[in-house]
């Protein structure tokens, strides 16, 4: 896949998913510029705008910050307006900003790729049981198709990946291991290759979609999840 010479901006790369969507963009000869929390609030427009402006040309952009913030299933009664914005702002809200913000400098160069990873969870329900966290996923989706639309005359494609599980992180760490034995197996028994994901799988498929190669797809979702949506 053709990303050489490329100049890549990359969120939430301090582990698992968004780190080896790096390694893979650099390994692959793109230029990587990464982020996460403690170094860019990818929610806060100001501080993303001045990150922007700091790298200058930015042709691909992966937006890969997420997650559930720290937060468990519960009941919807019992989930605060606090609890919900920040699991919203944290996946969809970002997308939004990011996106915005390198938008323009995209358009004056008649070329970009932006590749947002939602989650078998935006397609479906989440294992994770958060209201917010299935809602947000599902709202990158539809920002995904609407930017495609918006941008596509620009020569700017825009495409999502919606992983399964990948346990690539100490949260879904944490949530395969506090699985018991028979809940593991009904997992792996609904997945089609009967193995989890691993973060080098999602980073193959944003290989793809940054690529020169795909230049000609755009507002697509691809289903990283060894076979998992099609049962």
């Amino acid at each position: 896949m053709t990303v050489a010479g490329r100049v890549a901006l990359v969120t939430g790369t301090a582990q698992g998913i968004g780190r080896a969507i790096a390694a893979a963009l650099a390994d692959a000869g793109a230029v990587v510029h990464g982020c996460d929390k403690d170094t860019v609030d990818v929610t806060d427009a100001q501080q993303v705008h001045a990150l922007v402006a700091r790298i200058g040309r930015i042709d691909i952009l992966v937006n890969n910050a997420g997650g559930v913030v720290g937060q468990v299933g519960r009941p919807l009664e019992e989930v605060s307006d606090e609890d919900w914005r920040a699991v919203v702002d944290a996946n969809l809200t970002s997308t939004f900003v990011c996106t915005r913000a390198v938008a323009p400098g995209m358009k004056d160069r008649s070329y970009g790729r932006i590749v947002n990873i939602s989650s078998g969870a935006g397609r479906s329900v989440s294992l994770t049981g958060i209201q917010a966290y299935a809602s947000a996923k599902a709202g990158q989706i539809g920002l995904t198709r609407q930017t495609a639309h918006e941008l596509g005359p620009y020569g700017i494609t825009v495409n999502s990946i919606a992983p399964g599980f990948v346990p690539s992180n100490p949260t879904s760490i944490a949530q395969w291991e506090g699985y018991d034995a028979e809940r593991q197996q009904r997992i792996l028994e609904s997945i089609a290759t009967r193995r989890l994901g691993t973060s080098e799988d999602i980073a193959h498929g944003v290989l793809f979609f940054a690529s020169d190669e795909a230049s000609w797809v755009t507002g697509q979702v691809l289903s990283i999840d060894g076979g998992h949506s099609i049962f």
